[in-house]
């Protein structure tokens, strides 16, 4: 038998190598590889303050008027999926990422990537769906483009949606002000999102169904701003999940963040989902959900406050910020014991949003 020459540069593992001479799936799934492809070749070439607070939206200051900018592109496949489409996803992904800076989004620009041969129906059912969810989270669609690409060098439709909106005099909400002794609150089940897109891109079953949490968060913002004396910091876990966000805020703030991993609230069939695939829910995706660090003399109203909101019903205390192990995340299980809750360096769901 002839002698054979191993290449390891041909290998393949489950995780990306951190080496990349190319952009790999990883890049897109608010991990590492994204951290750091923002970090060694987005904020270099850009280069101001504004984006080094890498937040979800931009607050910037124009005439005397606080606004909040953001923008986002929407690659989900599949296009339609149980509870929402990738219409309604850009809508409400764009309208959450200003919520997160305590804006209320006012306008959108929303603009179309069609590969040709895409019915026109299917393009219809897309725009019908945001502006339905337009109308649901209270923006107007002022501004938009359309670009065909050739049939074979896209995927149907993409979106990319941008969005302005004001922020209320005195509200100062972003990660790097997470402060040891803040409590830790989501405001409901993790992983619904992910799981729903699995379900249907690979055709599986769980036992139930499970839909989408898409959904506009500024009214549940609003909510909490009301009985809240400060809100530090708000972060929607979308790509990446729960634990991508607990660690970009920790990071941010240098602090550290405790969670009890049983007060997460796992809705049966994700975790079911999660344990038939191998996944953790805390690095699944959401797009319905947000993250607050809360003073703790106000941790409780603000709780209440998101309980009495459609959005925030199953609003749950999950952990607090700490001065120890600052910038990392650590999960306590029920019986004590602990975990490191890192950032995801590869993706285990792409294209979800």
């Amino acid at each position: 038998m002839a002698d054979t020459v191993l290449d390891p540069s041909a290998w393949t593992c489950p995780a990306p190598l951190r080496e990349q001479g190319v952009v790999v799936m990883g890049h897109g799934g608010g991990g590492a590889l994204s951290a750091e492809l923002m970090e060694h070749l987005f904020a270099p070439a850009y280069g101001n303050d504004v984006l080094a607070d890498l937040a979800d939206s931009a607050a910037v200051e124009l005439g005397g008027t606080r606004l909040a900018l953001s923008t986002d592109s929407y690659v989900v496949r599949p296009l339609f999926f149980p509870g929402g489409c990738i219409g309604d996803l850009a809508v409400n992904g764009t309208v959450n990422d200003l919520a997160m800076s305590g804006a209320r989004a006012a306008f959108l620009s929303c603009a179309f990537i069609l590969e040709e041969g895409t019915e026109l129906e299917v393009v219809g059912r897309i725009a019908q769906a945001i502006g339905a969810a337009a109308r649901a989270a209270g923006v107007t669609v002022v501004t938009g483009d359309t670009k065909v690409v050739d049939s074979g060098h896209g995927d149907g439709v993409y979106v990319t949606t941008s969005g302005i909106g004001l922020i209320p005099r005195g509200v100062d909400i972003r990660p790097q002000r997470a402060a040891p002794g803040d409590v830790v609150l989501v405001s409901g089940p993790v992983g619904m999102h992910g799981i729903a897109i699995l379900s249907v891109r690979e055709s599986l079953e769980f036992g139930a169904d499970v839909t989408s949490d898409t959904a506009p968060l500024g009214g549940l913002v609003s909510s909490m701003l009301e009985v809240a004396g400060d809100l530090h910091a708000l972060r929607d876990p979308t790509r990446g999940g729960l634990a991508t966000t607990l660690n970009e805020i920790a990071a941010a703030a240098g602090c550290g963040i405790v969670i009890d991993e049983h007060r997460v609230p796992v809705p049966e069939p994700v975790a079911n989902a999660c344990g038939f695939l191998g996944l953790d829910p805390l690095y699944v995706a959401n797009e319905g959900r947000l993250v607050a660090c809360v003073p703790a003399a106000d941790a409780e109203a603000v709780l209440a406050a998101m309980r009495a909101h459609p959005c925030g019903t199953a609003a749950t205390a999950i952990g607090a910020c700490v001065a120890d192990h600052p910038g990392g995340v650590l999960a306590r299980s029920r019986f004590g014991g602990t975990r490191v809750v890192d950032l995801p360096v590869g993706e285990q769901l792409p294209r979800i949003c």
